[in-house]
């Protein structure tokens, strides 16, 4: 069993895409795949099933129903901004030390892979102390970084390896998600910060539309998960 936390340099870079991309890849092969997606904002239960947690469920097979969001999105706030802004807004919190429980709950009855996926950058704020690299650094769990192909992308991904790695951090890959109307190439992108990511995997999606296996993500998927 592997057990992988999927992050990102910002909000709105593809964690999602990733995420379901791999575990439609490991059931296309077999496997049996759990995902989460801990902490949720701009949550509309009315749209539900185009939101990150609906697309997770989807991918894996499992109706949309309040029950399942609860199951992998426990914590679903209305406001789309960042965690502990959203929750302020409802008058809840993040109790951080549950949100590692629950974590941890699901990485030990996990049977096979599990992939969790976190929310907006790195540097995320989810409570009034703790950020998802925190929450990163309490798993202890290995990562994939996602992070985009637009103008300004190189700085943000260098500057986030560099602070997950000096917390101890292990970075399975670097996964450059294609920005729809980028004026960055992806491929000298790729180039560009596999020169400076020395020793770190780089691997560039070209966006596909709909459920349908990405061969970059199927080729990782198996990597990771042999």
């Amino acid at each position: 069993m592997k057990v992988v936390f999927v992050t990102a340099t910002g909000t709105d870079i593809g964690k999602t895409y990733v995420t379901a991309g791999l575990a439609r890849s490991l059931r296309a092969h077999g496997r049996s795949v759990a995902a989460l997606k801990p902490v949720a904002s701009g949550f509309d239960r009315a749209a539900a099933e185009s939101s990150d947690s609906g697309m997770l469920l989807a991918t894996l097979g499992r109706n949309v129903t309040d029950a399942a969001l609860a199951d992998i999105s426990p914590w679903r706030f209305a406001a789309p901004l960042s965690p502990d802004m959203a929750a302020r807004r409802e008058r809840r919190g993040i109790d951080f030390a549950a949100l590692v429980t629950f974590c941890r709950k699901a990485i030990e009855n996990a049977a096979d892979a599990l992939l969790i996926e976190g929310i907006g950058g790195i540097m995320v704020p989810l409570d009034e102390r703790h950020t998802v690299l925190d929450w990163m650094v309490a798993l202890r769990l290995p990562v994939l970084l996602v992070t985009g192909s637009y103008l300004g992308t190189i700085s943000h991904t260098l500057s986030a390896l560099d602070v997950v790695k000096r917390r101890g951090i292990d970075v399975l890959a670097i996964v450059i998600s294609e920005t729809s109307g980028s004026t960055a190439p992806l491929a000298e992108t790729a180039d560009t910060i596999l020169r400076f990511a020395t020793g770190t995997e780089v691997v560039t999606l070209k966006r596909h539309e709909g459920p349908v296996l990405h061969p970059e993500l199927d080729r990782l998927a198996r990597r990771l998960w042999p």
